[in-house]
């Protein structure tokens, strides 16, 4: 059955929509009419008759026409009614956002609950979960409220969660940081739907082109590696793993009723299947955002190119540090360099343009790296508080790098001016970070990811 609804259903009935503000059921219902959801949307509560305009049901059969997905928002005793429910009106796809069932102890319910969607072919996300966020199609069923947790915009990295409180918390940092997102989804306990039917989906999503998860347990071992590994190398796979101590472990099976594993053990499977292991939540978005941007290098070959020696030296140490080597580009093109720029350039590894670099200088260096065969990665240090780098520099740095074959990524550290610069780089699809330190690791990542790829 396709999965599709969940992420861009035309119809969407929201069970327990209530009156009262501070519901989970009235800020679902509020999103889906204020954050762009087009589709048809429909609130269910028999104590109400009517909430923004539209007419509440007392249940979903009493719905006119077709119903794609069903948020339910009820209390858990009430779930398996409302399932009977969709079953009458033939809706086949359910986010249930209700608590109170293996999580909190009660797992007889939730077996009950597993059984009946099994039996009656209904697919669902849930329970105790937050929902879905699709900004491609609007859909927005989280229960925070956009004013308190702002909502990032259409991009091409797909998220998932085990954890609801992880994912608001990613949602909100995305947000405030630009970072953009294809798919969220909180799928709490796994009733029906894993984390592995998840990643199934998002491989084969044409606006999804990295796969982040953060992942408390892991509901099926086998299937989920061996899904991992068949589809890891048509799109990277990056993931966070909670509960590596041996107290995280009792917090995971507390949380979420799942089943932690060693850390150890996770780790080498991991790397088995091709899995991209994020050690925290910056660390995975700095690996997502230049996976989902850049090309896989053909080698481990970096060129750094600075406007500041004391940054070059430090990116030259991390570097090394994580694998990587320092490029050596073509004599012809060092001397061309040489011809380009003042004797006090140094033109070497780094290649150091000095506190005297303008825009234009950039892109002299920039071109010949790309062109030079010896080089397979370029880190571009921007230092921009120079008096002669002029905002230009973003612009023309964009432009250089944009039909290159190669990886490109930038360092600059700075306050507010290279903030916004930093960030109309990231808007051009070119990762910009703060400090050589993270640069160094997201490229290993990427050079790991393409050795992975070649490998049969």
């Amino acid at each position: 059955m396709s999965m599709t609804p969940f992420f861009a259903p035309e119809s969407v009935a929201v069970i327990g929509a209530s009156r009262e503000p501070e519901k989970p059921g009235h800020v679902i219902f509020r999103n889906l009419l204020e954050n762009g959801y087009e589709g048809k949307v429909y609130p269910v509560n028999p104590a109400a008759d009517e909430l923004f305009g539209h007419k509440v049901y007392d249940k979903i059969t009493d719905i006119e026409g077709p119903v794609d997905l069903a948020v339910i928002v009820v209390p858990s005793g009430a779930v398996l009614s409302v399932l009977q429910d969709c079953k009458k009106k033939g809706t086949k796809h359910v986010i249930i956002i209700s608590g109170g069932f293996k999580e909190s102890g009660n797992i007889e319910l939730e077996k009950k609950l597993s059984g009946f969607l099994k039996k009656n072919k209904i697919r669902a996300i849930g329970p105790n979960c937050m929902g879905v966020l699709n900004p491609h199609s609007g859909l927005d069923t989280i229960f925070n409220p956009i004013y308190k947790s702002e909502r990032p915009g259409k991009g091409a990295i797909s998220f998932i969660t085990q954890s609801g409180a992880v994912g608001i918390v990613i949602l909100d940092w995305m947000g405030m940081k630009g970072y953009n997102i294809s798919k969220f989804v909180s799928y709490g306990n796994a009733a029906d739907i894993d984390e592995t039917d998840l990643i199934e989906y998002l491989a084969s999503d044409n606006q999804t082109s990295v796969i982040c998860a953060f992942l408390e347990g892991v509901k099926e071992g086998r299937k989920f590696f061996e899904t991992c590994r068949r589809l890891s190398r048509k799109k990277p796979v990056i993931a966070l793993k909670g509960g590596t101590t041996p107290a995280g472990t009792v917090a995971v099976s507390s949380h979420t009723g799942s089943l932690a594993g060693s850390a150890e053990i996770y780790g080498a499977a991991f790397r088995q299947a091709g899995i991209i292991q994020a050690g925290d939540i910056e660390e995975m978005f700095d690996f997502a955002r230049t996976l989902s941007t850049q090309p896989v290098p053909r080698g481990n070959r970096v060129q750094i190119i600075t406007d500041g020696g004391g940054f070059g030296v430090m990116a030259v140490d991390w570097l090394v540090k994580h694998g990587l080597v320092l490029a050596k580009m073509q004599p012809e093109r060092i001397k061309k360099l040489k011809k380009a720029f003042p004797p006090y350039v140094v033109v070497k590894n780094p290649i150091d343009l000095t506190g005297d670099a303008t825009a234009e200088w950039y892109t002299t260096a920039l071109k010949e790296a790309i062109s030079d065969p010896g080089v397979d990665m370029i880190m571009l240090i921007l230092l921009l508080q120079l008096p002669s780098l002029s905002p230009k520099v973003v612009e023309l740095v964009t432009e250089t790098a944009k039909n290159s074959k190669k990886p490109i990524i930038v360092v600059s550290a700075g306050g507010r001016y290279t903030e916004v610069l930093k960030k109309a780089l990231e808007d051009s699809g070119i990762p910009a970070f703060s400090y050589p330190e993270k640069a160094a690791r997201a490229l290993s990542k990427l050079v790991e990811y393409g050795r992975y790829k070649k490998a049969k």
